[in-house]
């Protein structure tokens, strides 16, 4: 499976202690180098800088199409569009995508995305995540991520409905 990540859940997993997550559903991760810059170099320090930089199954791939980096430059930082783009050349099986404008522009090309309560959802339903609720309040709580308390029962209702028995 080819999955291409923006830096977003990739900070916020490693920031909760949670990195491995991307791991263990999708055995490797492949990232533009300006997301890889901007975790690792610019965010030198801070959380997810150090286990996004150890991370062997982490692989930093360049971006061919720079006339297409440039031209979304103009809706999007670059770590979203070169995220975008490598994507859409690799014919990545998922974007792992947080930002609802960059999210907006990935659906108009037709990628196939999920954000990071998507990664969890997928997780839980796994069973790598067991304690859902609780690591949804982890991400509001210490890694600063937003989510609005409506989704956060939408999420927790899915994961309880795709939990029960079928009758």
């Amino acid at each position: 499976m080819r999955v291409v990540s923006n830096a977003s859940p990739l900070i916020n997993l490693a920031t909760i202690g949670r990195l491995t997550l991307l791991r263990q559903l999708y055995r490797r991760v492949i990232v533009p180098p300006a997301v890889w810059h901007e975790v690792v170099r610019l965010g030198k320090g801070k959380p997810g800088s150090r286990a996004v930089r150890v991370a062997s199954w982490i692989q930093v791939k360049p971006v061919r199409d720079r006339s297409l980096v440039e031209m979304l430059l103009g809706e999007l930082d670059l770590g979203e569009a070169e995220s975008i783009v490598l994507a859409r050349e690799l014919r990545a099986d998922l974007l792992l995508l947080d930002e609802s404008h960059a999210r907006r522009i990935a659906q108009r090309m037709s990628l196939p995305i999920t954000g990071l309560v998507g990664v969890l959802l997928e997780a839980a339903a796994k069973g790598l995540v067991s304690d859902l609720a609780g690591t949804l309040r982890e991400l509001r709580d210490h890694a600063g991520f937003w989510l609005a308390d409506d989704v956060v029962d939408e999420v927790l209702r899915l994961h309880s409905a795709a939990r029960r028995p079928t009758p």
